[in-house]
């Protein structure tokens, strides 16, 4: 009956037309939650230790600020090791002049801004926003971008398919128990043509979007399956970066003295978040 009334509206003409299939469309394959879980666990599990040299190519702002702001693209070094210690060096391009340094021991952030004589500690979990989009960015905030959790088996995990042609994905979305009930904690996107992981996004309460992590061009390094690039987005944040990775070695030992960043004599200290120094 519904296809009747169609006809009727339409005069009773039925135009069909054949649509060719895009040529950049793979075939995508097939996997089961299960399958698609033990994958991520094996990529996240087999990275404890992260030595890199990169490129960053920051960005503030947002569309719906009305200003977008595109840094110069930086040189840098990271280190990382679980549970949650990471350094960041940042240089400005040819003379290789320290810009920024950068530490978090997953309690407390430092970082250190030679050009302005400052030295600036915070709670890692500070939800303070800067006037200044890009000072927004936290070493945490790399972190995890770069080392991730596994999923534990007791975690309530749901599976999808998405597609955003050409490409298609599976979806996996974490759910966490909450005083406010159920929420998200996180979706794991893989790309059906490959089964790699393309994406991973972080919530926090109320569905917020904290995290939007895109990964692309992995590699094999020491036998450990890697992105060598990274794309970094912090929506409430306004701000971007681009993580280019030059160099990488996984998992060597690195003490812990190359994670410590203490303030440089004379300069400005800078407390956020009511926190003492530790």
């Amino acid at each position: 009956m519904l296809a009747s009334a169609f006809l009727l509206v339409g005069g009773c003409a039925v135009s069909r037309k054949k649509v060719a299939i895009p040529a950049a469309i793979q075939p995508a394959q097939t996997a089961t939650k299960a399958e698609l879980i033990a994958l991520y666990n094996r990529e996240a599990s087999a990275v404890e230790t992260l030595n890199a040299s990169v490129r960053l190519s920051p960005t503030a702002g947002s569309v719906l600020s009305g200003v977008i702001e595109q840094y110069h693209e930086v040189n840098g070094y990271i280190l990382a090791a679980r549970p949650a210690s990471i350094r960041v060096i940042g240089q400005a391009p040819v003379v290789a002049k320290d810009i920024f340094d950068m530490a978090s021991d997953g309690q407390a952030f430092r970082i250190y801004i030679p050009s302005k004589n400052r030295f600036i500690v915070g709670p890692d979990n500070l939800r303070r926003t800067a006037a200044k989009p890009i000072e927004n960015l936290r070493p945490q905030h790399l972190f995890e971008a770069l080392v991730w959790p596994v999923i534990p088996q007791s975690e309530n995990v749901l599976l999808e398919e998405a597609d955003a042609l050409p490409f298609r994905y599976y979806v996996l979305t974490l759910a966490m128990s909450g005083t406010q009930g159920w929420e998200l904690d996180r979706k794991i996107w893989f790309d059906r043509a490959t089964l790699q992981i393309a994406r991973i996004q972080i919530y926090g309460h109320g569905g917020k979007l904290v995290s939007d992590i895109r990964t692309s061009n992995w590699q094999s390094v020491g036998g450990v399956n890697y992105p060598k690039d990274i794309l970094l987005a912090r929506p409430a944040d306004e701000y971007q970066l681009g993580i280019h990775i030059t160099q990488l070695t996984l998992n060597q030992p690195i003490t812990g003295d190359k994670f410590q960043l203490a303030q440089p004599s004379g300069t400005e200290l800078v407390q956020l978040g009511g926190e003492k120094q530790p």
